[in-house]
């Protein structure tokens, strides 16, 4: 059964995208609904269309019309609003694609929303760079040997254990304003990361050598 979802928002378009077929709702918020039009992807896929609709434009758009979803509230960002939308769907796995990018201000805002859903949607962002997500206090990594591997405590975390990665930590702490925990690489092709308190964001690279 797909039971993710795709959504596409308003950062640097991708250069690739996944198989539609793969994912059981797909989506996007009113700005990405260009890049994705400009890319020839097949927009007859996508299930809604939301946001305030200050990126709308362009009469040919009509015909998906019945796709736009108007959401405009001001104290949310269109990120935020299409991911409640999907969760009232019956989606809690979403993989976001368009998060990075552009104004630096909306990459950290979207670092913040996932943040405020992270307990109850499953949420990964994809660049040409990396995958990026908040982590449970104790994750597996398979499959990455090689790999750049950075953490980064949000805002903080205590007691961390590593297995696998160059620079391995045995009950250690990080904050935002101490010791940040980036750059590192996978030396093992599995890694495990465990932790007791705080929140934690993995970005995964491409291969490191």
């Amino acid at each position: 059964m797909k039971d993710k979802a795709l959504l596409f928002i308003n950062g640097d378009a991708p250069k690739t995208f996944p198989r539609p077929d793969d994912y059981g709702l797909i989506a996007c918020t009113d700005g990405a609904f260009h890049y994705l039009k400009n890319l020839n992807f097949p927009l007859d896929k996508l299930d809604f269309i939301s946001g305030d609709f200050d990126s709308h434009s362009g009469s040919d758009e009509n015909i998906y019309q019945d796709k736009f979803i108007h959401t405009p509230d001001q104290e949310r960002t269109d990120f935020h609003k299409a991911l409640e939308i999907i969760l009232e769907k019956g989606f809690a796995k979403v993989d976001v694609l368009g998060g990075s990018g552009g104004e630096q201000d909306h990459f950290l805002g979207n670092l913040t929303v996932a943040y405020r859903f992270k307990d109850t949607m499953d949420i990964k962002f994809y660049d040409e760079f990396s995958e990026y997500y908040f982590i449970p206090k104790n994750t597996v990594l398979k499959g990455v040997k090689d790999k750049m591997i950075s953490l980064y405590p949000f805002p903080m975390v205590e007691n961390i254990t590593t297995k696998g990665l160059n620079w391995t930590l045995n009950k250690g702490n990080a904050s935002m304003t101490t010791n940040l925990l980036t750059r590192n690489f996978a030396v093992e092709d599995e890694v495990s990361i465990e932790y007791e308190k705080g929140d934690l964001l993995i970005f995964i690279g491409k291969k490191y050598l």
